[in-house]
């Protein structure tokens, strides 16, 4: 593909990351472009940014138009891994302590901001000459987008030939604001409508990309076909049936070059399928960071890294750890979130000394530590559009414990098959987690050789980028390939 593709997202690690967003646009576009695409790459310029890394301004005040006429942007622009990332500066906007809120919530201007940041990123694509082939955006921070090329492309002969392809990493953050916000956001009013960007009176720019984008991915087949439903589509089930078929389930893939265990800097001592001494290692170098009891290390231990919401299932987990404890068992929790869950992490901390760690932050040092140094993950989300940290547990030779959800079911063979890589329950609910739980606990204590042909089986799992960013190259020319017939203004 000789025209380039622009991903356009609110997070690429190292320059960005809360999540798995993060993770996947610091591996896919690098994967991309060693396969030969034309990719660049275009990020807020956040104050982490900013502070961590040095880029080179490559454009100044380029006009935005939002919200209001005078409006402009600054551009710099980095060479990583091979390929242009570009940033876009505007102090007001992006130059904040955090990316999208603090303990108190969500700052009151996300929607101007990435209303901003949309309007920017097609500015600066304008600027730089080269009409792209297609325009590949990320979650509801850049829905927008697609709605605006629609408009753009009516009124500039710059944008005939570029698509637009639209990623739902979690349909369940939407970007729902004010109807009063679309009035000066520059799309024309037509777009006002339970086609475009309304949603029962506001508006709604995951809802944007949804409906305008030329094609829809989303992170594993499985995902794919839930979001189809009521009970996963928050709403958006109806539209996305509409869409079906303009819809595709991509797993993600692991970046191996730094979620390995064979090679992971931040490890006290390697290891691999082929020698797994390093990870007692590992776990014994864990018990002694995290201050818990040095008789773990012949019991087994459980950790949990992630966001401390409902939908990792973090309240189930709480619900049956006083039953879980019960049995001499070790639990290690990486992450932060709702205050609530962030207080009762820190008081079990304080009714299990010693054998519950609580750490309410997230490190990539501490993440990869975790996973080497506990003997099986838990995951059990209510919903999981992929999940990246079982993945990264596989390789750890760390058997997931997790609901058989989205990428969740795509990435775990259950115990009892005969090819059982981890656990998986059907409904997350605290009596199935318990039993599951149990079920490794028993496995691990009476069956050690059956435990480690499982965690053998794990590690040799494969979900590198290479397959899945074929199927996104599929994507990429069957857009290039056809005439664009859709209309909506």
């Amino acid at each position: 593909m000789g025209r380039p593709v622009f991903f356009i997202a609110s997070e690429m690690f190292p320059f960005a990351k809360t999540g798995g967003l993060g993770d996947v646009l610091g591996a896919l576009p690098p994967m991309l472009s060693r396969i030969g695409v034309n990719v660049s790459v275009i990020l807020p310029f956040y104050r982490l940014t900013n502070n961590r890394h040095k880029t080179q301004q490559i454009y100044s005040r380029v006009p935005v138009g939002y919200p209001w006429a005078p409006i402009t942007a600054d551009a710099h622009k980095i060479i990583f891994n091979g390929m242009p990332v570009y940033f876009i500066e505007r102090a007001e906007y992006f130059d904040r302590a955090a990316y999208y809120n603090t303990h108190k919530g969500d700052y009151f201007d996300n929607a101007e901001r990435f209303i901003f940041f949309c309007r920017a990123a097609l500015a600066l694509i304008r600027n730089l000459g080269e009409p792209p082939s297609v325009i590949h955006c990320h979650d509801w921070q850049t829905g927008l987008l697609a709605a605006y090329l629609e408009h753009y492309r009516q009124i500039d002969p710059f944008w005939n030939d570029t698509r637009s392809m639209f990623t739902v990493h979690n349909l369940a953050f939407q970007g729902r604001f004010s109807s009063r916000l679309f009035d000066n956001c520059g799309l024309p009013d037509e777009a006002w409508n339970m086609d475009g960007v309304e949603f029962f009176g506001d508006l709604n720019m995951l809802k944007a990309g949804l409906n305008y984008a030329s094609k829809i991915t989303t992170v594993s087949p499985s995902y794919a076909e839930e979001i189809l439903t009521p009970e996963f589509g928050y709403g958006m089930d109806g539209v996305l049936r509409r869409r079906a078929n303009d819809l595709s389930g991509i797993l993600n893939g692991v970046n191996y070059s730094i979620w390995s265990p064979e090679i992971s800097r931040y490890l006290p001592r390697h290891y691999s399928a082929g020698d797994l001494s390093g990870k007692r290692v590992c776990k014994e170098a864990l018990l002694t960071e995290l201050d818990l009891s040095p008789h773990l290390l012949d019991r087994p231990v459980f950790g949990f890294i992630g966001r401390l919401r409902e939908q990792k299932g973090i309240d189930v987990l709480y619900g049956i750890l006083p039953q879980l404890m019960r049995h001499d068992i070790g639990i290690v929790v990486l992450g932060e979130g709702d205050a609530k869950f962030e207080e009762t992490s820190q008081r079990f901390a304080l009714e299990y000394p010693g054998r519950y760690a609580s750490i309410v932050k997230y490190t990539e040092a501490l993440a990869h530590r975790v996973q080497a140094g506990c003997d099986s993950f838990l995951m059990p989300s209510r919903y999981e559009p992929c999940g990246l940290t079982q993945m990264y547990a596989l390789r750890y030779g760390t058997p997931p414990i997790a609901t058989a959800v989205g990428g969740l079911r795509d990435t775990i063979t259950s115990w009892p098959d005969p090819q059982a890589t981890g656990f998986t329950f059907d409904e997350c609910s605290g009596e199935q987690l318990l039993e599951a739980v149990l079920t490794a606990m028993h496995l691990w204590e009476d069956s050690p050789d059956l435990w480690r042909e499982m965690v053998l089986r794990a590690m040799k799992m494969d979900f590198s980028w290479e397959r899945s960013a074929a199927s996104y190259i599929k994507i990429y020319e069957e857009l290039e390939g056809r005439s664009f017939k859709r209309k909506y203004w």
